[in-house]
C-alpha cells in the first residue's frame, strides 16, 4: 500500500498534491517575473549584453559580423589588458602555479605569488599590508561588517557605489549618509555621530557614474577635527590619479591622512579580476581572520595574479602612459563641451555625456554603434532617474583619430535625435 501510494506521488497522481502546488507556484513566479522583464523594458532600461569575439582593446569585434568597431565603454584605462607583457605573464604563472587552488587561502590556497603580490600592493600605496579578494565588491562587502560594531558609526556618500552601499548594509554600525561631496553636510553628520566609539567616513575616490573626484582634502581636515577615520574605493583612480598613478589620495596630497583603500585588480591593472584593501597591518590581519568574503571564496587564480602584478611593475616603472590618457581625456571633454554637449565631471577618463532621458541614451547608444562606436546608456537604477547618460570612457590606447571620429558620430547623433540643435 505504501509504495502504491508512493508511486503515486512520483506520477503526479493520488498524494501528489506538493508536485502540483509546486508546479503552480512556478507558474506564478514566471508570470511575476515576465511581468517585471516587461515593466524594465517598458521603461526603457534593458540592459543587453553585446557579444565579443576579441580581445579588451580600443577596436572590437563583436558576434553577428560587427568589426573594427571602436570601444569606448571599458574600464581599460591604461590598455594593458591586452598588454603583450602582461599577458606573458598571465601565461607563466597559469604554467607554473596551475589554474587554480581548488580551496580558500587558509585551508590550502595561498602562494607565493599571493604574497608577492599584496607586498606589492602595499609598497605601490606605501601601506603597511595589503589583502587579495575575488573582486573589489567582495572587498567592500567585507570590511565594514569585520571591522565595525554596533558602538561603531559609518558615514557614506550618497552617490556611493553599489558595493559600498551593500558592504555598509551587512554591518551592525550606525549608518549615516551625506549628501554627494556636501561638506557641510558631511560636518553635521560627523557632529551626531561623536556619540559613537569610531567614526568611519567611506567615499569613492573618483565616482564611476558622474566622474567627479571626491574633496579629499576637506573630508581629510573634517575627519581629523572630529577624530574620525576615512576609508575611500580607488577602482576608478587607482593606476593612473596622482603623478604616480596610486589614486585620489595621492593626487590631493592626502596619502598619510587616509586611513583604509579599497581598490581593484579589474580596471586599470590588467583588467582581469580581483580587488584588495591596504591599511594598517592590524587591519588588514583581522581581516584574514573574520572577513567572510575572503575566508569563503577561492584564491584568486595564478594568471589574473601573474597579470596583476605585471601591471603593477609597468606602471612603477613609468607614468607616461597615463600621461598619455590625461592629454586624451582632455581632448575628448573639449572638443564634446565645444560641440554643444555636457559633459559631468572633470578631468577624469570618465567622460558622461549628459542626457536626461533614459529612452534617448538607449537609442543614441544602439545609433552609435551602428556608426562604429561602441558606448552603453546608463539609466534608473544605475543611476537616478532623469540623469541617463552615455558613459564615455578614454583609454591610453586611444589614438586622436579615434578620438575625433566619437565625436564626429556623437555630434551626428545629437543632431539627429534632437540632443543638440
Amino acid at each position: 500500500m505504501w509504495r502504491g501510494a508512493a508511486v503515486r506521488v512520483l506520477q503526479g497522481g493520488g498524494a501528489g498534491t506538493p508536485r502540483s502546488a509546486s508546479g503552480a507556484a512556478s507558474a506564478q513566479l514566471r508570470r511575476l517575473l515576465e511581468n517585471e522583464l516587461e515593466d524594465i523594458r517598458g521603461a526603457g532600461t534593458w540592459k543587453s549584453e553585446r557579444i565579443i569575439t576579441s580581445r579588451q582593446g580600443p577596436h572590437l569585434r563583436l558576434a553577428g559580423g560587427g568589426a573594427g568597431i571602436l570601444n569606448f565603454c571599458a574600464n581599460n584605462y591604461l590598455g594593458l589588458s591586452s598588454h603583450p607583457e602582461v599577458i606573458r605573464a598571465a601565461v607563466e604563472a597559469l604554467e607554473k602555479f596551475g589554474a587554480g587552488l581548488s580551496s580558500v587561502r587558509f585551508i590550502c590556497g595561498t602562494q607565493s605569488i599571493h604574497k608577492d603580490l599584496e607586498e606589492k600592493i602595499s609598497r605601490f600605496h606605501q601601506r603597511e599590508d595589503a589583502i587579495l579578494y575575488p573582486s573589489c565588491f567582495d572587498a567592500n562587502a567585507g570590511i565594514f561588517e569585520a571591522l565595525l560594531t554596533p558602538e561603531d558609526a559609518v558615514l557614506s556618500d550618497e552617490l556611493n557605489h553599489a558595493s559600498i552601499i551593500d558592504g555598509i548594509r551587512l554591518c551592525k554600525a550606525n549608518k549615516y549618509r551625506y549628501k554627494h561631496m556636501d561638506m557641510q553636510d558631511l560636518e553635521a553628520k560627523l557632529q551626531d555621530a561623536q556619540k559613537h566609539r569610531l567614526r568611519l567616513v567611506a567615499t569613492d575616490g573618483a565616482f564611476s557614474m558622474d566622474g567627479d573626484i571626491a574633496p579629499l582634502r576637506e573630508i581629510c581636515q573634517l575627519a581629523q577635527k572630529y577624530d574620525a577615520l576615512v576609508f575611500i574605493d580607488e577602482c576608478h583612480a587607482t593606476g593612473f590619479l596622482g603623478p604616480n598613478g596610486r589614486g585620489t589620495d595621492e593626487l590631493l596630497g592626502v596619502m598619510d591622512k587616509v586611513t583604509i583603500i579599497n581598490s581593484t585588480l579589474g580596471k586599470a591593472l590588467g583588467g582581469a579580476a580581483g580587488g584588495y584593501t591596504t591599511g594598517p597591518k592590524p587591519l588588514i590581519d583581522l581581516l584574514r581572520q573574520r572577513s567572510r568574503p575572503y575566508l569563503f571564496s577561492n584564491s584568486l587564480p595564478p594568471a589574473v595574479v601573474g597579470c596583476a602584478s605585471k601591471a603593477l611593475d609597468l606602471l612603477m616603472e613609468s607614468n607616461a602612459i597615463a600621461q598619455s590618457m590625461a592629454a586624451k581625456t582632455q581632448r575628448f571633454r573639449s572638443k564634446m563641451t565645444a560641440a554643444g554637449f555636457t559633459i559631468s565631471g572633470k578631468d577624469h577618463p570618465i567622460c558622461p555625456v549628459m542626457l536626461g532621458d533614459a529612452r534617448l541614451a538607449a537609442v543614441m547608444a544602439e545609433d552609435m554603434l551602428n556608426r562604429g562606436i561602441y558606448v552603453i546608456g546608463f539609466s534608473y537604477p544605475v543611476v537616478p532617474k532623469g540623469k541617463a547618460r552615455i558613459r564615455v570612457q578614454i583609454s591610453a590606447v586611444h589614438s586622436n583619430e579615434d578620438i575625433d571620429h566619437c565625436v564626429e558620430a556623437f555630434t551626428e547623433v545629437g543632431r539627429k535625435h534632437g540632443a543638440l540643435p
